[in-house]
């Protein structure tokens, strides 16, 4: 393991916050922003633009346990610089794609980055905080999703007046330079912090990857991600889409795509902080319940600040879903290998969350002619559905 120089605390969360900053704006507002620009420049149909939210998650999927077994051996540290290099690099690449594969090639490399970023960040915080995980967790995620609405107006202002190379050109750089100035300062403390027996939150007993999958708990919290994160994760892409079909101009639709993430921004470090006293199931079953609500509510009402309230209402689960479900697994699976188990619980998100959602989501808008209550209604079922199951996971007996 890498120790950073002069580690302490402080520096070791806001080194996480910063190195996930960058990244967290191209998973959540980049996307969206140039949704409408591929789909023009490679003449494809939503479908091929859902996809690119498919691939990116796939990229996370396929390479997050992975990250959490390499993190074990090559730390923090050195996992950070390694994604900050690939993400910076695919971006910066990115606007000599020939067409909408070449996207979908850059999707799936970002997201194999952000597993070598988000999860030694997690994982750096947990450590260093045992007592507060959810608050501290909270906060590093909130900076990954809150990240995207502040920069998705800069994103639009950049696209407007100096086009696409130039956004992939600011967007790379800055996770470049961000990610390898706070990688040193992440690391995990020499000798772990002592567990006060009146702390709140205590993690669990560590059990092994093999161990964990052997229990409900494990397979329920792999099933929330599955359904909870298709219902978040589609949100991104459908958001703009549906404020243009509904008459809205760019500028007025991306309020909509704001609303969401900055909500999904702002709720992780609420629940966090919450789920340390209330219990993460009741706090995470509560925002899956009112946001499979809203999406069922959301076709049969009009005006753009009420999509955009209900469209906040989903980004506040999806933030919750981030912030609260990694100390829910150490709660139930300990924090010695949270990098592999949580690695594996993300396989859920990366393979079956970007087709179940923006992938599907848009298939069925352009064979029913833009049908969003259809939409909108699995997706809210599913939601209500991963508010049950959440309750389930539970820290085994051993």
């Amino acid at each position: 393991m890498n120790v950073s120089p002069s580690p302490t605390p402080e520096r070791a969360l806001w080194s996480s916050c910063a190195a996930i900053f960058w990244p967290g704006s191209m998973a959540f507002g980049f996307p969206g922003i140039m949704a409408h620009h591929w789909q023009a420049a490679f003449a494809v149909e939503r479908a091929a633009v859902g996809q690119i939210l498919f691939f990116l998650l796939l990229g996370v999927g396929s390479s997050m346990y992975l990250a959490g077994r390499w993190q074990e051996r090559l730390g923090p540290a050195r996992m950070v610089r390694l994604g900050t290099i690939i993400s910076a690099l695919a971006a910066l690449a990115l606007p000599l794609a020939p067409g909408i594969g070449a996207v979908h090639a850059w999707a799936f490399i970002t997201g194999v980055s952000h597993s070598f970023l988000y999860l030694p960040a997690l994982s750096v915080v947990q450590r260093w905080f045992p007592l507060r995980r959810g608050l501290v967790t909270g906060l590093v995620s909130m900076v990954f999703g809150l990240s995207a609405a502040a920069t998705a107006p800069l994103y639009s202002f950049v696209l407007a007046e100096w086009g696409s190379t130039a956004l992939c050109l600011v967007a790379g750089l800055a996770a470049l330079i961000t990610g390898l100035i706070a990688a040193p300062f992440m690391s995990f403390p020499v000798a772990r912090p002592s567990v006060d027996s009146a702390g709140h939150g205590a993690p669990g007993p560590s059990l092994r990857v093999a161990q964990a999958v052997r229990t409900r708990s494990f397979w329920a919290l792999w099933c929330t991600w599955a359904l909870a994160g298709s219902g978040g994760i589609a949100m991104v892409t459908l958001s703009t889409s549906f404020g243009l079909a509904h008459g809205l101009g760019l500028r007025q639709a991306v309020v909509i795509l704001t609303a969401f993430n900055l909500t999904n921004g702002l709720s992780r470090l609420a629940s966090g902080w919450l789920s340390d006293y209330l219990g993460r199931n009741l706090t995470l079953a509560g925002a899956f319940a009112v946001a499979g609500a809203a999406y069922l509510v959301m076709p049969q009402v009009q005006g753009l600040y009420l999509w955009a309230g209900l469209a906040a209402a989903v980004g506040f689960s999806f933030g919750t879903l981030f912030s609260v479900s990694a100390p829910l697994a150490t709660d139930c699976f300990g924090l010695e290998h949270f990098g592999a188990i949580f690695g594996l619980v993300f396989t859920a998100y990366g393979f079956l969350a970007g087709a179940l959602g923006p992938w599907l989501g848009g298939h069925l808008l352009d064979t029913t002619g833009g049908d969003f209550a259809l939409v909108f209604g699995y997706l809210g079922i599913f939601l209500l559905i991963a508010a049950g199951l959440i309750l389930l996971v539970r820290p085994p007996r051993i």
